[in-house]
């Protein structure tokens, strides 16, 4: 976009938990200090210069499409570089029905002239809509560095499709776009146009909030780095991912809505790839996980790019874009002083001024779902002659198995032997090459891990899967993630608040069964490796399963902890659940498993209850050097 001067729009949100610690004594809440601003913002505007007011104006609607980045980039893992076509797009629907003689002769009649900008506004969202959920159905299947070029590809077909068509102006562009009017009153004024923006820029960010601060944005988060994870706790990843990157888009196009009734003047030229490349860097810079960064990182590159063309000029004796270069040097080293971007480093200091705020209780908590168990003795997963080949490599062959509700299953083997192979084609991350796996009497065939939670299975895994700087009462209620159904517009209205109470509920009632109550509020990065395999366990519990696998859940704890943990299993076995676990302590295993099967190279080698597995000859064989911990007749 053009602007006073060029500015680069890349933001970032508030998404990491905080801590208010050492804050008890401030005399604001994060809430109040928000508040006290908008409103001192409020009153200045009126007295602002009519420059710094479009100034101003500009960094709203460069932190409008930043917001969307946070929310994709930042918190979604997924790098986009094509905002400012989507911006565009917005842009020239609005000036196309404002301005298009055919449409302004038929919309004009039932609208009236004053209504046309808000026809465009819908025109512009639906077609955004319609291109961003088309082109993210294929980009987004892309990963990696793939993903980003994909993403520059159609923004410059998007840019060049802007100025080569003859109804939108060529490179001319599209001139003559009236002003807003709400209500009959016309925005033309630049001050009041730019109270609009604020306000759409303020709404946006509440309700970018709220929807991060719900069972939704807890999926969201879950995006980045921990997909397998978030499918195993039933949620949609392709479908969010998608979902994602039009909400994204949907706030760009609202943006160049906006400017396009700013500006009155719509050309291709601010919607190029650079500028693109801008929005995402403000996002960055300004801290590409918190919202507010967004408007800090929007606010910071404006001025300061600003400021660059006024002052080089006169430094170096000659006219240029100098200031690319020097801006280019300077984001640098803000990139290596503040790596996070600008917004957490400010968050940290402010906390030492500020006191913790209250939570306010929901009127109506909700029920969550309910799931029976099946009686007990019920085969309620199943495994028959499970196959799984890599090119030539057979890592598991013909593996049958079974787990009944309200046993200790446990599968051993040396490292090797496929255990972990098993274990993923029985939990949905992975097919079988052949053979079929049953959850509660259904065949899987290739369905998604999240299939199989909706069933009923809950895992751990043998690399712990946690979000780490979210709170571990955050993470443990992402396993509930099933057993709520309100969607995201009802998260961005706070709709959702009775439904958030449960599963906030249910998580701590989750975490202190698993004696980890005090660690609740903490963020789950911050405990030792055993804590946070025993947070896995109660996530997995959060979603009321009716089978559990555990992949080495004793690994890293201390003989009291796996005591406790034992104690645990052994309630939950009570209770009906059927257990699966994968482990390498023999002590652990033979004093609560009732059964065992042991796999070697792959293959079953025997299957039978701790005693018989025990004095096995051909499983003491296979374990050589462990052959005296199997051995050492451990007893129940």
């Amino acid at each position: 976009m053009s602007t006073p001067t060029p500015t680069s729009a890349t933001t970032a949100t508030s998404a990491a938990p905080t801590s208010n610690a050492g804050a008890a004594g401030g005399l604001l809440t994060r809430g109040q200090l928000t508040a006290l601003l908008i409103v001192a913002l409020a009153v200045a505007w009126w007295l602002l210069p009519e420059f710094t007011v479009v100034v101003m104006s500009y960094i709203g609607l460069y932190s409008i499409v930043a917001i969307g980045l946070v929310m994709l980039t930042g918190v979604g893992g997924m790098t986009s570089f094509g905002q400012a076509a989507f911006v565009g797009m917005g842009a020239y629907a609005t000036a196309w029905v404002c301005t298009s003689p055919g449409a302004v002769s038929t919309l004009s009649g039932l609208v009236g002239m004053g209504g046309l900008p808000w026809v465009g506004l819908v025109l512009g969202l639906v077609l955004t809509f319609a291109v961003a959920w088309a082109l993210g159905s294929v980009t987004l299947k892309l990963s990696g560095h793939y993903l980003p070029l994909c993403t520059i590809a159609w923004s410059l077909s998007l840019y060049y499709l802007f100025g080569n068509m003859e109804f939108l102006g060529g490179q001319t562009g599209i001139t003559g776009i009236p002003p807003l009017t709400i209500a009959g009153y016309s925005l033309a004024d630049p001050r009041l146009l730019g109270v609009v923006i604020w306000a759409v820029l303020l709404a946006s960010l509440w309700l970018m909030h709220n929807l991060l601060d719900s069972r939704e944005g807890r999926a969201i988060r879950a995006l980045k780095g921990g997909r397998v994870m978030a499918e195993s706790m039933g949620v949609d990843t392709a479908r969010y991912r998608i979902k994602l990157f039009v909400l994204a888009a949907l706030l760009a196009a609202i943006s160049g809505w906006l400017y396009a009734h700013m500006q009155r003047f719509v050309n291709p030229t601010p919607f190029n790839l650079n500028i693109g490349i801008e929005y995402l860097f403000m996002a960055v810079v300004g801290g590409a996980g918190h919202l507010w960064g967004a408007v800090l990182g929007a606010t910071v590159i404006t001025l300061l790019k600003q400021k660059l063309q006024d002052v080089l000029p006169g430094l170096l004796g000659t006219s240029g874009n100098f200031e690319v270069v020097v801006f280019g040097l300077l984001m640098i080293l803000v990139l290596q002083r503040f790596a996070e971007g600008m917004w957490p480093t400010l968050q940290r200091l402010s906390s030492r001024l500020l006191r913790p705020g209250k939570v306010a209780e929901p009127r109506n908590v909700a029920t969550l779902e309910q799931r029976a168990l099946p009686a007990a003795g019920t085969v309620i997963l199943e495994a028959r002659d499970v196959t799984k080949r890599f090119g030539g490599l057979v890592a598991n062959n013909q593996v049958s198995m079974s787990v009944k509700a309200g046993e200790v299953h446990a599968l051993i083997g040396p490292n090797g032997a496929g255990k972990s192979t098993f274990f993923n084609m029985i939990s949905g991350v992975d097919d079988p090459t052949e053979g079929e796996v049953r959850l509660m009497g259904q065949v899987m065939g290739k369905n998604p891990s999240r299939a199989f939670a909706a069933l009923g299975l809950g895992r751990t895994f043998q690399h712990v899967r946690l979000l780490g700087q979210r709170s571990v009462v955050e993470n443990v209620a992402l396993g509930a993630h099933q057993r709520a159904h309100k969607g995201w517009l009802a998260s961005m209205l706070r709709l959702d608040r009775g439904e958030e109470a449960a599963l906030l509920a249910e998580a701590r009632r989750q975490i202190e069964r698993c004696g980890l109550g005090e660690f609740a509020d903490m963020p789950a990065a911050s405990l030792a490796l055993g804590q946070q395999r025993i947070v896995e366990i109660a996530r997995a519990l959060a979603g009321q399963p009716a089978v559990l696998l555990l992949d080495e859940p004793a690994a890293g704890l201390r003989h009291l902890e796996k005591r406790a943990l034992a104690e645990l299993l052994k309630q939950l076995r009570a209770e009906g659940l059927g257990i699966l676990v994968v482990e390498h302590d023999m002590e652990f295993v033979m004093n609560l498993a009732d059964r065992i099967t042991v796999l070697e190279f792959g293959t079953v080698i025997a299957t039978g209850t701790p005693s018989e597995i025990q004095t096995n000859q051909r499983v003491l064989d296979a374990y050589l050097g462990g052959a005296d911990d199997l051995a050492a007749g451990i007893t129940k």
